[in-house]
């Protein structure tokens, strides 16, 4: 039985927004990427998941418990960072933390000691007056510092510099390696292959694709860019029966596409060529899902969080 079942789930908002039969199943200890343009669905699914909202239809299991009759025990194990972060009345981060440790029981901050070293984290701030990187920071420490079975995260490195977000995936990878079942969002998708086992792309709140990121990063098909030492290496070697997607003749270089069950053959062609140099375009999950997009139809309007 999946860890989080998501069956049919149904909320209209009218003019195409809101979600639209959702179906996905993630496994206890997978890491599952959510990924959407902007106005897509993602965060009310999420809302959907924490008990914050009641589908009209359908249904979201975790671990057997129903995330609207059961929201209340399901919050007492899912560590939770909002799309839009509001902080209850407190004087201070510090002071926030503490109450939000002894709602949750937690008598050791260790693990928020840590996590607010990692993102450089002032909690003696002002609350109310931190910038949205901060408070993004502290909603991350409170949803991380218990030993939650489940994370899910909407959107988590919102605000976040470059150099924290990489601190981000550090300790989410931590996470991963103890077995927690994560579901995030996320515009990022660095972030999301680098971490996540799969992936779901959501347009105009349906899944057009649920993809395995192991099998992205080895694709099959490998995309080679050349630049040869002289015209004459350029002109014979474009005769090769290769599949070109580009040829550039005033550079001397071309773009080749080469399936797995050819590069042999093709590696010895090249030994008879002088090269400046050869490269391999790694194919990324953002191009898979930018391809997916287009063929699904250009979005209408709005810009785009992740394409």
């Amino acid at each position: 039985m999946p860890y989080i079942e998501i069956s049919g789930i149904k909320k209209d908002y009218g003019d195409g927004r809101g979600n639209f039969d959702l179906n996905l199943s993630i496994e206890r200890g997978e890491v599952f990427g959510f990924v959407g343009t902007n106005g897509a669905g993602k965060t009310t699914l999420i809302r959907q998941m924490m008990g914050f909202l009641r589908p009209e239809d359908g249904s979201i299991k975790i671990n057997g418990l129903d995330s609207w009759e059961d929201s209340a025990e399901l919050k007492r194990y899912i560590g939770y960072v909002p799309g839009e972060i509001a902080f209850p009345d407190a004087p201070s981060g510090t002071v926030f933390l503490r109450r939000q440790a002894e709602l949750l029981g937690l008598k050791d901050m260790s693990r928020a000691d840590e996590i607010i070293n990692k993102l450089q984290l002032d909690p003696t701030a002002n609350l109310k007056r931190m910038s949205k990187g901060m408070k993004q920071k502290t909603a991350i420490v409170a949803a991380f510092m218990a030993d939650f079975d489940i994370l899910i995260l909407d959107e988590p490195t919102t605000g976040l510099d470059p150099l924290m977000r990489r601190e981000f995936v550090e300790i989410l990878n931590e996470e991963k390696k103890k077995g927690k079942t994560i579901f995030m969002s996320s515009h990022m998708f660095e972030e999301v292959e680098h971490t996540c086992d799969k992936v779901a792309l959501i347009k105009e709140g349906r899944i057009i694709a649920v993809k395995d990121t192991l099998e992205i990063r080895h694709n099959t098909k490998k995309v080679y860019k050349i630049e040869f030492s002289s015209a004459e290496d350029y002109k014979l070697f474009i005769t090769e029966a290769f599949d070109f997607s580009e040829q550039r003749e005033d550079y001397q270089q071309v773009i080749v596409k080469i399936n797995d069950t050819d590069i042999n053959r093709f590696f010895s062609v090249l030994k008879n060529y002088h090269m400046k140099f050869l490269t391999e375009i790694k194919y990324s999950l953002e191009q898979y899902f930018k391809n997916l997009y287009s063929l699904t139809g250009e979005n209408q309007g709005g810009k785009s969080d992740v394409l």
